[in-house]
């Protein structure tokens, strides 16, 4: 009876049945897990969905735009209260059988610490649900974090497809509701809506502060909120733009009926760590560089964006100001690439908005061809196989494909004519397969519901 309703509501929400019946599966792992451990009846469920990005690579963070959606596959999330409502949270992965525990926090010079126990004995992942419950405790002193949580995910890992923040959020909303946060006077005052909680989600992972609720570490690499606003905000069957620095709602835009959306994840793994997140970090240190340099000679902005946004000529002034106030070399050559590329990729939204509204193919083959491009010409932030899954889309006939998410790695989107899409996703990886690992996968990809909270206990 469960699986029925679950089925239904998720079904409701938006998601195709049988995109709602594989999650019904996940959440059948989930409760086996948690009856397995021992722990109480779960009482509150979630669905997560991971993020498409469709145009504006590395631009919310800077206070650029976006055309984004929530993907037809996530995170699902069950959660109980802990034993006798004692602090502390333990979370475990239904396909792993990993756990992870935040235990009562410490006091270390009069801030809150949780102690997550032995991180060697953590997975990979107890560090986001340190982060989480770290800034829930700082920002919501005195609140009763006691959950045992269980989630399962059928994202490909570390594909671009916002996996990382997708627990993140649901980790939060969960602690959230379950402490009665969101009815305490300083989450009223600072977060008003479904745009501010996902701004301050992703304070909690970049550790910004958000209005009076203080920052800290966070996860330790610097985005923005593109990837929590498609989860809490997208919508079924349509492309969201955002405006970021602070998050806004542009626009809305359905999916033409005669376009699908096919995702492949390119089998190497998009880790924001070591390497790969210093290069991550450097691409928003030099977009922060360039605010600077306006900021020291023009009237103040908040972001790159709102700087170049104050008229035609904006962009070029900077590029002089760049010239004057560094040296020659590869530092000024990276920041005139860095500012080239927002200019053209920011810019992109508003016709790629167009170019959907009016099922106008072409233009949008143009814009995903330039997208990729420069992608790989001046953020320089493509592997190899994301170069090649985005060449072979298009050899196969697809409208138009750019791969997506922070780069190094990860997933590239395809749109394809209606009656190609049953089969696109095994000719694409079939084509693919010389270039990519095993680890390669691909997928319809109809945007799907934001998060939606589910009636477990029915």
């Amino acid at each position: 009876m469960k699986r029925d309703v679950i089925a239904t509501a998720l079904e409701r929400a938006g998601l195709p049945p049988q995109a709602a019946a594989a999650k019904v599966q996940l959440f059948e792992r989930c409760e086996a897990l948690a009856s397995q451990l021992g722990w109480n009846s779960p009482e509150h469920a979630w669905w997560i969905p991971g993020r498409l990005e469709v145009f504006g690579k590395h631009t919310d963070y800077a206070g650029g735009r976006t055309l984004v959606a929530a993907l037809p596959r996530g995170v699902v999330l069950l959660a109980a209260t802990g034993r006798a409502s004692l602090p502390g949270v333990t979370v475990a992965d239904a396909v792993t059988g990993e756990i992870a525990v935040s235990n009562p926090p410490e006091r270390r010079g009069g801030e809150a610490i949780p102690d997550v126990g032995d991180r060697d004995q953590q997975p990979a992942w107890a560090h986001y649900v340190e982060a989480v419950v770290r800034r829930l405790q700082r920002n919501f002193p005195g609140a009763l974090l006691s959950a045992n949580i269980v989630f399962a995910s059928d994202l490909p890992a570390a594909a671009g497809m916002s996996s990382s923040s997708a627990l993140m959020v649901g980790l939060a909303a969960a602690l959230v509701r379950m402490a009665g946060i969101d009815s305490r006077e300083e989450w009223r005052r600072n977060i008003t809506g479904p745009m501010d909680e996902a701004a301050y989600y992703a304070c909690i992972e970049n550790g910004a502060t958000f209005r009076s609720l203080e920052g800290d570490s966070g996860v330790g690499t610097h985005g923005g909120s593109e990837d929590h606003a498609a989860i809490l905000c997208g919508a079924p069957a349509q492309l969201t733009a955002f405006a970021f620095v602070p998050l806004r709602l542009l626009a809305t835009v359905p999916v033409p009926t005669e376009w699908r959306f096919v995702v492949a994840s390119s089998g190497v793994h998009a880790e924001k760590s070591g390497g790969t997140r210093d290069a991550y970090n450097a691409l928003a240190r030099e977009a922060a560089a360039l605010l600077q340099i306006w900021n020291t000679h023009e009237r103040a902005a908040a972001s790159l964006g709102e700087a170049l946004s104050t008229g035609t000529a904006a962009p070029a002034h900077l590029a002089g100001l760049v010239q004057r106030a560094v040296g020659a070399g590869a530092t000024r050559d990276a920041l005139i690439r860095r500012l080239t590329h927002f200019v053209r990729e920011d810019g992109r939204v508003p016709d790629a908005i167009a170019a959907f509204s009016a099922g106008d193919a072409v233009a949008l083959a143009d814009l995903t061809r330039d997208s990729q491009n420069d992608a790989e010409l001046l953020l320089h932030n493509q592997v190899t196989e994301t170069v090649e899954l985005a060449a072979v889309a298009r050899r196969l006939g697809a409208i138009g494909a750019s791969a997506f998410g922070a780069g190094f790695g990860g997933s590239v989107w395809a749109v394809v004519e209606r009656e190609a899409a049953p089969d696109f996703a095994a000719r694409w990886l079939a084509a693919c397969r010389p270039a990519c690992p095993p680890g390669a996968t691909a997928f319809e990809a109809s945007p799907g519901p934001p998060l939606t909270p589910l009636n477990w206990s029915r």
